[in-house]
C-alpha cells in the first residue's frame, strides 16, 4: 500500500496517469481470487487507475519476441545449470549466488537445456533514482548473466518489465525499495532492445521488527479495506506527510484532497535499508 499510494500521488502530482499492471507471470502459482482481492482493495482505498489493468499473463507473445530478438543477435544463450549446481560454485553477490559462467560457451556434452540466459560481460549500470541518489551495479561481478526464460517456461519478472514498461508508455517507475538491485537489470535489458529507460523512485519499504519487509512471507497482517482511511493515514505518516486531525477525521475523501495538495517528493525518508554497495548519494553507509 506503500508502493501504491506513493507512486498514486507521485503520478498525479505530476499530471501523470497511474498505471495498473498485475504481474501474473506464473499463473499456476496465482492464490485463486488474488487478483480480484486486489482490485476490489484499491477500489476501496479510492484508488483509481487510468485505463485498461495490463495482465502479465496475457503478454508472452511479446515477451518471446523480445527473447528472440536477443537470441538473433547472440546476446543470450542456453544454459543447463541448476539452482544447486550454481549455489556450488562459491561466488557469492549481494543478492545470492552469482552465476559462473557455466554454460556461456556451449552446452556441456549430453546436458539439456534449463533455461535462457543473457550475456552481462563487463556491463556497469548506473542511474540516479530521484530518491535514493546514484545507484550502481556491476552486472557481470555482482550478478553474473541473469535467466530471461526458466525451465519451468515462464518468463523473467526483469524481461516482462522491460517489454511492458514501453509497451504502456511509462515514464516513471515509483515502487519499493526492495526492488532497487533489480532496476539495474531491467535497465540492462532496455539498453540491448533499444528501448527508453524510464525515470526510477524506489520508496522506503514498511518493515516489521526483526528489519523484515512486510509481507506473506513473514506473516504480516493483510491490509484491511473497511480500514482504509487509518491505514492512508499510517501510510501518509510513513511516506512524511502527515495529515492534520482534522484531515483524518473528514475519512478518506478529505486524505486524499490534503494529500494530492501537500504531495512533496523532498519530504521522502530514503530507505533506510536500501543495501550501500547499490546506492551512493552521499549517505552515510
Amino acid at each position: 500500500m506503500v508502493a501504491a499510494v506513493g507512486s498514486y500521488l507521485d503520478a498525479k502530482s505530476h499530471g501523470g496517469t497511474w498505471a495498473l499492471r498485475i504481474d501474473n507471470l506464473d499463473p499456476p502459482r496465482v492464490a485463486p481470487g488474488a487478483t480480484d482481492s486486489i482490485l476490489r482493495c484499491l477500489e476501496k482505498f479510492q484508488l483509481a487507475w487510468d485505463g485498461e489493468v495490463v495482465f502479465q499473463s496475457t503478454r508472452t507473445a511479446a515477451y518471446q519476441d523480445a527473447l528472440d530478438q536477443l537470441r538473433t543477435r547472440g546476446l543470450v544463450y542456453a544454459c543447463a545449470c541448476s539452482r544447486k549446481e550454481i549455489g556450488d560454485a562459491g561466488l557469492a553477490g549481494p543478492e545470492g549466488p552469482v552465476y559462473p559462467g557455466t554454460c556461456r560457451n556451449g552446452l556441456p556434452h549430453g546436458r539439456a537445456v534449463r533455461s535462457w540466459r543473457v550475456r552481462t560481460a563487463d556491463a556497469r549500470i548506473e542511474f540516479t533514482d530521484l530518491l535514493q541518489g546514484r545507484v550502481h551495479q556491476d552486472l557481470d561481478r555482482e550478478i553474473g548473466d541473469f535467466v530471461l526464460f526458466r525451465s519451468d517456461r515462464v518468463y523473467a519478472y526483469h524481461l516482462a518489465c522491460a517489454v511492458d514498461d514501453h509497451a504502456q508508455g511509462i515514464t516513471h517507475v515509483i515502487r519499493g525499495a526492495d526492488l532497487l538491485a533489480s532496476t539495474p537489470r531491467q535497465i540492462y535489458l532496455q539498453k540491448l532492445l533499444g528501448l527508453p529507460t524510464p525515470a526510477y523512485l524506489h520508496l522506503p519499504i514498511a518493515l516489521n521488527a526483526a528489519g523484515e519487509k512486510l509481507s506473506k512471507q513473514t506473516l504480516a497482517r493483510a491490509i484491511e479495506p473497511e480500514q482504509a482511511a487509518d491505514t492512508l493515514a499510517d501510510v501518509l505518516r510513513f511516506l512524511k506527510h502527515s495529515p492534520p486531525d482534522e484531515v483524518c477525521l473528514g475519512g478518506i475523501a478529505a486524505l486524499w484532497r490534503w494529500a494530492a495538495e501537500n504531495w512533496k517528493r523532498d519530504r521522502l525518508p530514503v530507505s533506510a535499508d536500501t543495501p550501500a554497495a547499490y546506492r551512493n548519494n552521499g549517505a552515510p553507509s
